[in-house]
């Protein structure tokens, strides 16, 4: 038995030297190392560093016999090596992806990625859908699609729910449902607020040397200018999105409205079939699950626009993982990072101008109406609320009906 201080020592030396490393010259040192320890080397470098034994035995063959190892200036011998599991199995990567789906987890603003699920548990998975892949071949497909094994990180906004991960069920469950009838499904949230004029802004681009754009040295809000407020509407379907600027509060009638300015200008033209809409969205703030205002703006705007609108709120505590956030809102900061945002037209045209090489398309527009805070909504105003709760948490998720189909 090797001991556990040789595994960890292993362990070191591979994580400090693979970067630097080609497939010859790692097997080569794998089967060094195996053979310096005797009986055991092998299942030893195996462990500590997750190298197939068939690939350690492999090296130990070519130190031994070095005129059987691949000729000069290659790395394997020609026609050595498993063709890729993903051109032989063209649909294992989108059954992987959907299993990922809904217990995906990050950081938005990261282009890495995480999941909950284990790769024995993976592999298990899409076994029963007719992959039969190992746990280390899953591995190593996730690290390709940008996933990668991570600690907990402090990042949790409030104390969790105990029917957190059921709810992301739930509203994974809903989106494919209404995905599949061709209904639309839209992600909304509102971007934090940003100070409109000469003010600095977090990041860098490219100018002459010596010549940086020069900003106010003190971030006091310009009286004239104000703040922008960006509105944004997401569609999970198309990937593209809608994003109205405004300049007064950040209020549930300034989120209904957006969402109405999206259908007008958009969505309606998107699904000229559509008959319900489905809305993800944040557990707090204007369009939170607890917000009387929001209910009865959006009954308006199910009248206006004729449509059943079905709303699936995230549990508390977990806004960043809003769709909208990582693939809309996230974007738009790199669009204009380094950049002052020193007028609203200035906002407005580097939202709407996001580009994207997965093909986001995003409108924008300045939204000059004005959204008093504080307004109180009365007992018989809610009531007359067409709601229907889901069966499920009926407080995060329910569907307001238009008047019309009632009469």
């Amino acid at each position: 038995m090797v001991p556990q201080e040789t595994l960890s020592t292993l362990r070191e030396k591979y994580q400090a030297l693979a970067p630097l490393m080609d497939e010859r010259v790692m097997r080569r040192w794998a089967a060094t190392e195996a053979l310096a320890l005797g009986w055991g080397g092998t299942s030893a470098v195996t462990k500590a560093t997750g190298i197939s034994r068939t690939t350690v035995r492999s090296g130990i063959a070519e130190l031994q016999h070095p005129e059987t190892g691949p000729t000069s200036g290659r790395i394997r011998n020609p026609g050595a090596g498993r063709p890729r599991l993903t051109r032989s199995d063209p649909k294992l990567l989108d059954d992987l992806r959907s299993l990922l789906e809904p217990a995906t987890r990050g950081d938005p603003e990261a282009a890495l990625l995480w999941t909950s699920k284990s790769t024995r548990n993976l592999a298990e998975a899409l076994a029963g859908l007719g992959h039969p892949i190992s746990h280390d071949s899953v591995g190593r497909l996730l690290e390709e699609i940008g996933y990668s094994l991570q600690a907990n990180r402090k990042t949790r906004e409030g104390k969790g729910h105990a029917d957190r991960d059921a709810q992301f069920e739930y509203i994974n469950r809903q989106v494919r449902a209404f995905q599949e009838e061709g209904q639309p499904v839209v992600s909304v949230d509102a971007k934090k607020k940003e100070l409109v004029g000469d003010f600095r802004n977090p990041g860098r681009e490219w100018h002459r040397r010596g010549e940086p754009e020069e900003v106010r040295a003190k971030d006091f809000p310009d009286k004239r200018l104000g703040k922008a407020i960006p509105e944004g509407v997401y569609d999970l379907g198309r990937n593209e999105g809608w994003v109205s600027v405004g300049i007064d509060h950040d209020t549930a009638e300034f989120a209904a409205s957006s969402l109405r300015r999206w259908w007008d200008e958009m969505g309606a033209a998107a699904y000229p079939e559509a008959s319900r809409l489905l809305i993800t969205a944040d557990a707090g703030g204007s369009n939170g699950y607890r917000s009387r205002l929001w209910k009865v703006a959006l009954q308006g705007l199910a009248d206006d626009l004729g449509l059943r609108i079905s709303v699936c709120h995230f549990p508390p505590g977990t806004s960043k993982w809003n769709k909208i956030e990582h693939r809309m809102f996230s974007y738009i900061t790199k669009n204009w990072r380094g950049r002052p945002l020193v007028s609203r037209a200035v906002i407005v045209n580097l939202i709407g101008h996001v580009r994207t090489d997965s093909g986001l398309r995003i409108n924008a527009e300045l939204d000059t109406g004005s959204y008093p805070k504080g307004r109180k909504v009365s007992d018989a105003e809610l009531a007359s609320v067409r709601l229907e709760e889901a069966e499920f948490h009926g407080d995060w998720n329910y569907t307001i009906i238009p008047v019309a189909t009632l009469i």
